[in-house]
């Protein structure tokens, strides 16, 4: 049978693939569409696992809140470009995870892909179909779902970075404002009890070893110790830095003064961990609050 432009034209309409690859599919089964496209999805899947080891480093971040801001979902679902990343599919694809993770509150990476989307197909089934039809890896890189008996808010920078709070008000305009901090700050924890005690040793051991090369006695490096310690609690937790809309106060001050108490945080920022190009999110984020 003759595979006709029209054809071709047809086939690449429906599975998104490129032009060779829809007529070779059609030329293999005599210009039978349906089959055409049954084996296009086929053998879409093994391009799928073939791509899963590439690196992809791009992607978005997307947070959900319930209606009453007591449930929340945050998600990151990386790519491999931020050509793909800023399509409506990739960015309807992880708002859908995210709005799946909220409904469902899954236990893990691997029982969230397995539920259902509004399209009736499991996220994993619909991840592998865009691996087919994009030419890119594709994966659900993490989540986190939350509960509280206060109110969750949010701050995102662009897409590519996402802070959810946790306070225990709902006080959304000062949530707002922790969030953006904490998108431009990066803290380590909520308070000092947070910080996690290897994290505090190791520091304490790197501080011990530069004081002794000054060759004063124990007694004064210890008080040297004391002082840098308090130093470097200050600024790795939420309650010690100084708020960045009001550098005259602390977080911990802002916070009384509104008699709100901030119960967690968790920050996404696209591709953290992964081998990728640099850029400064922090500088981004401090340039849009100044403008505030």
């Amino acid at each position: 049978m003759q595979i006709t432009a029209a054809m071709v034209k047809e086939l690449r309409e429906r599975t998104g693939s490129g032009m060779m690859e829809c007529k070779k599919a059609l030329t293999e089964v005599d210009g039978d569409m349906e089959t055409a496209i049954e084996n296009m999805r086929k053998s879409g899947l093994a391009k799928a696992d073939k791509k899963a080891g590439r690196i992809a480093a791009e992607g978005l971040v997307a947070i959900a809140l319930s209606d009453n801001k007591k449930e929340a979902a945050i998600v990151e679902v990386n790519c491999e470009t931020d050509f793909v990343s800023g399509g409506d599919d990739f960015k309807a694809f992880t708002n859908g995870i995210a709005q799946c993770a909220l409904a469902n509150s899954p236990a893990d990476v691997e029982a969230l892909v397995a539920m259902k989307l509004g399209s009736g197909k499991t996220i994993e089934e619909t991840r592998q179909e865009m691996v087919a039809k994009i030419g890119e890896n594709i994966q659900l890189r993490r989540f986190e779902c939350k509960s509280t008996e206060g109110a969750f808010g949010s701050y995102s920078h662009g897409v590519r970075m996402g802070v959810l709070v946790e306070m225990n008000k709902d006080d959304q305009d000062l949530i707002k404002d922790i969030a953006m901090h904490i998108a431009a700050s990066n803290p380590a924890c909520v308070s000092e009890a947070d910080v996690p005690e290897e994290m505090l040793a190791k520091e304490k051991a790197i501080l011990v070893a530069q004081a002794k090369e000054s060759g004063k006695p124990d007694d004064i490096i210890e008080k040297m110790i004391g002082g840098r310690i308090r130093k470097y609690l200050a600024e790795i937790t939420l309650m010690g830095q100084a708020f960045v809309k009001d550098p005259d106060q602390t977080v911990e001050q802002l916070l009384k003064s509104k008699d709100a108490k901030v119960m967690s945080f968790s920050r996404f920022e696209v591709g953290e961990g992964i081998e990728k190009k640099v850029e400064n999110f922090a500088d981004e984020v401090m340039a849009q609050i100044n403008a505030t």
